[in-house]
């Protein structure tokens, strides 16, 4: 996405989850199923420092996340983290839900559309990292819980709090985050959770597809999308018109609107270049 590069090297390998990149479509793959897909203080960091280089991996246009196995993710570890936050002082725990913040906030401000793939539990962190992807697409096994109050912690964690009742209202959000109940595939659906709810064994092909539509379509206009429904949550109307119209009027000077005007009056299919 981005042609200016630092000098450091993009990250080749990541050590706490999988990490694949076929053409265009990146892939992040949660791998401990035994234990439901945990994530750890390294798995949290690996995914913030991720984000952050993924807009400069050439010709990657989409993020796909999933888990390995019956689940997509159970939350944080619960000896792994809650045991050793136990022990912390006030200081590094601050550090630490900081940095869990900071993956959220770098999800939401990445370029690239990201998907979440979603069999079986989305749970505590789990359930925060699939709230702030652009997309959902969720077998019926699915099933999400917001648990934080159930280990006598807040519901508002790592932007719950801010995100949730954007997306199925205050009323719902205050349900899930208060009580941290377990819902199912159906009711997060009926909820507005879910983009696309498919049977388990369509979940792979509505995921490839998707990822697919999102790699060829025109990516400079979805990530301009994607930033101003994140940045227009908070602004007023007359700012988000503003804003609305500068984008707009920038993105009518690129190759890609020239395109579909070429396009259209050839009656073919546009080509869209990202620029």
């Amino acid at each position: 996405m981005s042609r200016f590069r630092a000098s450091a090297p993009l990250t080749t390998q990541w050590k706490h989850f999988d990490f694949a990149v076929d053409g265009p479509i990146a892939t992040v793959t949660l791998n401990r199923p035994e234990k439901l897909n945990p994530l750890t203080f390294e798995s949290y960091s690996d995914l913030r420092d991720l984000l952050a280089e993924l807009p400069h991996h050439e010709g990657v246009k989409v993020l796909v996340i999933q888990g390995e196995g019956g689940g997509f993710c159970g939350g944080g570890d619960v000896n792994e983290i809650i045991g050793e936050l136990l022990k912390m002082q006030a200081a590094d725990l601050m550090r630490f839900t900081r940095m869990t913040g900071d993956v959220i906030r770098a999800m939401r401000e990445c370029p690239i559309p990201i998907i979440v793939k979603i069999q079986g539990i989305a749970a505590g962190a789990g359930a925060v990292i699939a709230l702030a992807a652009d997309f959902r697409v969720v077998g019926a096994s699915g099933r999400f819980a917001f648990l934080f109050t159930k280990v006598g912690l807040s519901g508002g964690d790592m932007g719950a709090a801010y995100l949730l009742p954007r997306v199925v209202g205050l009323g719902r959000a205050t349900q899930l985050l208060m009580l941290g109940d377990t819902i199912d595939a159906a009711t997060a659906d009926r909820y507005g959770l879910v983009s696309q709810l498919v049977a388990d064994d369509e979940l792979d092909a509505a995921v490839a597809a998707l990822a697919e539509r999102l790699a060829s379509g025109p990516t400079l206009a979805y990530a301009q999308t994607k930033s101003l429904l994140t940045r227009e949550l908070d602004m007023s109307l007359s700012a988000a018109m503003e804003l609305d119209a500068m984008t707009q009027a920038l993105l009518m000077t690129t190759e890609d609107h020239a395109e579909f005007h070429a396009a259209f009056n050839a009656k073919r299919p546009p080509q869209w270049k990202g620029r």
